[in-house]
């Protein structure tokens, strides 16, 4: 078993990122830290525990990408430097694995660290390939008996080695945000299952590294939405995206306006709300850039997918948020 924890501040919340890690019940794995600050500042404070030290900061698909070809484990747990996982997290995980050898993923209960409400259940995926957490600012009392999710989020997530065999690791060039969303849509297409762990918590200091809201996170959140889109959406709901994209960018607008979302946070951070179709437009001429790249591996899914179009669309049907509801989360 391998715990894969993506740096980049090696500050005091990957300190206490691993004093958690030390208190794990379950006794059987190892921590691989990759260090993506550039300075090579993390050390390896235990026996169990590996550096990967990066020239530059990679990206968190490559982070983890890394430490899976570093190890031979059956599974690799993903886990963000700003998560603090409960004493019982590995093991209720790996019970989980052990016992649903159809499921290639598991998502962890996670909490915001100063509420103790949800900050995920695993992930929804919407019309125009946006993707939200399940259950974000809810009660986690409100999912205690739920067994599926739709894809874990990456902030605490467990993979089984043998489904990364067979659909591929994480997409490098997202960089930063969505790369969950869009492993695990490759995953649900080849007919993998996703378990949600209850009691597999998490907490989580929600967007620690990036920033809550930033122009950095606004331009790799929508970019990578639309590469999320080309590469996995059912043609027919592909050509609606733009679509319902457009009515996310006014629900936005609406939001904002009443002072609630993720526009509306952008702009309490200090930022113009003017740069926010600049950053869209960017977005969409490196879609376009990549537009023969993202086809390609639109190729690939297709080949390995073992659900028909009609099976797909319903499985994300089943496991979708309204664009109204993404805009003003």
């Amino acid at each position: 078993m391998t715990v894969v924890v993506p740096t980049l501040g090696a500050d005091d919340a990957l300190a206490g990122c691993l004093r958690a890690l030390e208190n794990q019940t379950f006794e059987r794995f190892e921590v691989v830290v990759v260090d993506n600050s550039g300075a090579g500042r993390v050390k390896a404070s235990d026996a169990r525990v590996r550096v990967i030290a990066n020239a530059h900061n990679v990206g968190f698909g490559r982070a983890i990408n890394q430490a899976i070809l570093a190890s031979n484990a059956p599974y690799v747990a993903a886990l963000n430097d700003d998560a603090t996982p409960d004493a019982m997290w590995l093991a209720r995980m790996v019970c989980a694995a052990e016992a649903r050898p159809r499921a290639g993923m598991f998502a962890s209960e996670v909490r915001l660290g100063d509420s103790g409400m949800l900050d995920s259940a695993g992930m929804l995926i919407a019309a125009d390939g946006s993707s939200k957490q399940r259950g974000h600012g809810e009660a986690p009392e409100k999912f205690a008996n739920v067994r599926d999710a739709f894809c874990p989020s990456g902030s605490a997530a467990l993979y089984r080695r043998k489904m990364l065999d067979e659909i591929g690791l994480f997409d490098e060039t997202f960089f930063l945000y969505c790369e969950d969303t869009d492993l695990g849509l490759r995953a649900r297409r080849a007919g993998w299952e996703c378990a949600y762990v209850p009691g597999a918590i998490v907490e989580h200091r929600y967007s620690h590294s990036a920033g809550r809201a930033s122009p950095l996170k606004a331009y790799y959140v929508e970019r990578n939405r639309l590469y999320t889109a080309i590469k996995n959406l059912p043609v027919s709901m592909l050509v609606q995206a733009p679509f319902f994209a457009a009515a996310r960018y006014w629900w936005h607008l609406a939001s904002m306006l009443e002072g609630r979302g993720k526009a509306a946070e952008f702009r309490r951070a200090g930022f113009s709300a003017a740069m926010l179709p600049f950053l869209v437009f960017r977005a969409h001429v490196s879609a376009v850039f990549r537009m023969p790249r993202l086809i390609g591996e639109r190729r690939k899914i297709r080949a390995k997918s073992r659900l028909t179009p009609r099976e797909f669309r319903e499985l994300l049907k089943r496991n979708s948020i309204p664009i109204r509801r993404v805009a003003t989360l």
